[in-house]
């Protein structure tokens, strides 16, 4: 086969995926009018997900049928991350349709909205007093498929010998030999997590509804809750607890899950990222809980609740909150969010920012470096960490790929704090605003709203799609996008010039 060949192969493989993700988002957003029969006043709102939700299940089926015969194709070099920047693409333009029709929000609020629940932030343009149910579950949806994957989800019913390459270009590690398997296995831990908590809830409170919701954003460390107070509306203790330990569930990577549900709780012990957080969380917790003693006419309990809640929401990056407002909080205060925030949850799991597994492995270096600089002669330490039980060697060129994440990471922390300055904010909401974009957590300082300008609300929409995908992935997409497309402008040229020479 020719390279020209392979590559339209190539191709058409990635479009024959967006096939499978069409069908994908059509099924959610047409699973919320299951609720019609419990609220059917808001049938009038039907059309707002039919409409979009039949063509693209029907059209995604047409694609995937039509190039079943390419399944032999070859994807080319990083065109599996094609594959899963264009699906979230492609799942946040159609799911956010449904919001436009309301003619309520326009394309960039829909826009923003989308991505806020596809990569599982929060932050958010809706109403959730005023907003149907309808809605409020289709967001829920959103955090769900986004929080375990769109890929996770549809190699659970469709696998085959590429979908390993997409697996691993989302983040997640293989939990059981069959790729098919791990992501059902997932899936099923997650949901099984998401029923837990919702009964949970419904013991301290709750209605099923709110239950429900509230479960799965926890789960999912999104943080979209159906009361505009978040979980400060209930002023419940017992649901603090819920929410905390469904928000640190989450937090969590796939294969340390799979040994909690195993019962081997030595690996979960041993773990790099589970003594990192018995570190940072008390630290973490104490700080704020002092700051807040100290600002706010608050008991000793009070505050370190109310800083145990906050502080588990923001390194989770969930973006719960019990607190009336982050504006009213000290510059000391917002810096210790915004620093849980950039360093975010477990690596593998549905938790965003730069991830516990690369900051640890930052500090390690660090320590290591000293040791040497320190130790009398030449004395060899190997580089090791604890994954989960397992004993690995640190690489050179996987140190030298942490540190160039870092680096990006706060390269586009800055430039987006830098834009949010450019509308007058100050820096220290811009630093936090923009961290709970790019770690896709959704606590926010009052920048992003439905008011906000809409170069504001893209901004922040980058800051999220990139945070979710981890930045590497969309470089990689827009970079060989930017090749592909210039190879085939210099291939019309040349047959254009060709055809003018015979």
């Amino acid at each position: 086969m020719s390279r020209k060949q392979s590559h339209g192969k190539g191709y058409r493989l990635i479009i024959r995926y967006l096939g499978i993700t069409s069908i994908l988002v059509g099924v959610a957003l047409l699973l919320p009018l299951l609720l019609l029969p419990l609220y059917p006043q808001e049938a009038v709102y039907a059309k707002c997900f039919l409409i979009p939700g039949i063509p693209a299940v029907t059209g995604g089926y047409l694609v995937y049928r039509f190039l079943k015969e390419d399944a032999g194709g070859r994807l080319k070099k990083n065109q599996a991350a094609m594959i899963v920047t264009l699906s979230w693409a492609l799942a946040i333009l159609v799911s956010a349709v449904p919001f436009m029709m309301t003619g309520k929000y326009n394309f960039t609020q829909s826009v923003f909205e989308c991505t806020s629940g596809y990569s599982t932030t929060g932050l958010s343009v809706v109403n959730v007093e005023e907003a149907p149910r309808l809605f409020l579950m289709l967001r829920s949806i959103m955090l769900f498929v986004g929080g375990v994957g769109l890929v996770l989800v549809v190699m659970s019913v469709i696998t085959d010998y590429y979908g390993m390459r997409l697996f691993e270009a989302e983040g997640h590690d293989q939990m059981a030999p069959n790729l098919g398997k791990s992501a059902r296995v997932i899936i099923s831990i997650y949901s099984g997590y998401i029923i837990g908590g919702t009964l949970l809830y419904m013991v301290f409170g709750m209605n099923w509804f709110d239950a429900l919701n509230h479960s799965i954003a926890a789960v999912s460390t999104g943080g979209f809750s159906t009361k505009a107070a978040s979980i400060g509306y209930y002023r419940n203790l017992g649901i603090e607890i819920v929410t905390i330990v469904l928000m640190l569930l989450g937090s969590t990577g796939f294969l340390v899950h799979l040994a909690i549900v195993k019962g081997e709780f030595k690996k979960v012990v041993s773990h790099c990222e589970f003594r990192f957080q018995l570190v940072v969380y008390p630290i973490a917790v104490v700080g704020a809980a002092v700051l807040m003693l100290r600002q706010f006419a608050l008991s000793v309990p009070e505050s370190i609740r109310s800083a145990a809640f906050q502080v588990v929401s923001a390194m989770t990056t969930t973006g719960f909150q019990t607190v009336d407002s982050f504006q009213t909080f000290s510059p000391a205060l917002l810096l210790i969010l915004t620093l849980l925030m950039l360093i975010g949850g477990g690596a593998g799991s549905t938790a965003g920012g730069i991830k516990q597994y690369r900051v640890y492995l930052v500090i390690k270096e660090m320590i290591w470096t000293i040791q040497d600089r320190l130790s009398p002669g030449r004395v060899i330490r190997p580089r090791t960490v604890n994954r989960c039980g397992d004993k690995l060697i640190l690489k050179e060129d996987e140190k030298t790929a942490v540190s160039n994440y870092f680096v990006l990471y706060i390269f586009l922390f800055m430039v987006g704090t830098f834009i949010f300055c450019c509308y007058g904010y100050s820096v220290q909401d811009s630093m936090f605003e923009f961290s709970s974009a790019i770690s896709t957590v959704g606590l926010s300082a009052g920048i992003t709203g439905y008011d906000a300008p809409a170069g504001v609300l893209w901004t922040a929409t980058a800051g999220m799609f990139i945070g979710r995908l981890e930045v590497y992935i969309v470089l990689i997409t827009i970079l060989k996008m930017m090749i592909d497309t210039g190879e085939q402008v210099r291939e019309w040229k040349r047959g254009i010039r060709n055809r003018f020479l015979k």
